[in-house]
């Protein structure tokens, strides 16, 4: 656990050394799903009706930003050399990697989300369902995004390939996550949606450690 600690530690300090990359993907988040209420008109139903796909694919598009980046640095240096011949397990780092990767990328979205959801028209219950929906969903973002970060390490065009590879991954969460705040707001319940959000993150929790890790062997080899 103290290794798992030590990563989550160095990665986001390292983070905060770069500030302008973490800033970038909150600033794209914020201007996407804004200039939709901008350019479809103040209708207050269509408004509610969009709101769940249009945050849902803004946060999913700012998680994208930081996925290249989550290797990267490491390979370059020959950090993920060091990391691969360290005696602790692999996939223990990797998991403290993509902890990381979620604190700076997907935290912020479930914060902002709530307070961009105003601009939609939703209740505070909605707002609420949101907030949930995304705490469940961009955990699952990040870690299957490992997988796709891993996959393309080092290759030429390597951020055309991950967004082939990780997107169609993504539709489950997307389709929960958004499905969640739709069904409360036709009054329908979102806990069936939520539920199936948590089952992927527990899912997802167990095999893309894994699967990363053996990726990231074959980088390395």
């Amino acid at each position: 656990m103290r290794a798992l600690v030590a990563v989550i530690r160095r990665d986001l300090l390292l983070a905060m050394r770069r500030k302008t990359e973490v800033l970038t993907a909150l600033f794209f988040f914020v201007i996407v799903t804004s200039l939709f209420p901008l350019g479809i008109g103040p209708e207050p139903a269509l408004l509610r009706k969009i709101a769940p796909g249009v945050l849902w694919v803004g946060a999913l598009l700012a998680t994208m930003l930081g996925l290249q980046r989550m290797f990267a640095a490491d390979h370059a240096d020959g950090t993920l050399e060091q990391m691969v011949l360290s005696p602790t397990p692999l996939v223990l780092l990797v998991a403290g990697k993509s902890i990381a990767h979620w604190l700076v990328s997907g935290l912020p979205l479930v914060v902002l989300a709530p307070v961009l959801g105003i601009q939609f028209d939703l209740d505070a219950q909605a707002l609420g369902v949101l907030a949930l929906a995304l705490l469940l969903g961009t955990p699952v973002l990040s870690l299957v995004g490992s997988i796709g970060a891993a996959l393309t390490l080092g290759v030429r065009g390597g951020g055309v390939l991950l967004s082939l590879l990780v997107l169609p991954l993504f539709i489950p969460a997307l389709i929960f996550g958004a499905g969640a705040v739709q069904a409360h707001t036709s009054g329908q319940g979102a806990e069936g949606h939520l539920s199936l959000l948590a089952a992927l993150l527990v899912l997802s929790m167990f095999f893309a450690p894994w699967a990363t890790t053996a990726a990231l062997r074959i980088a390395v080899e």
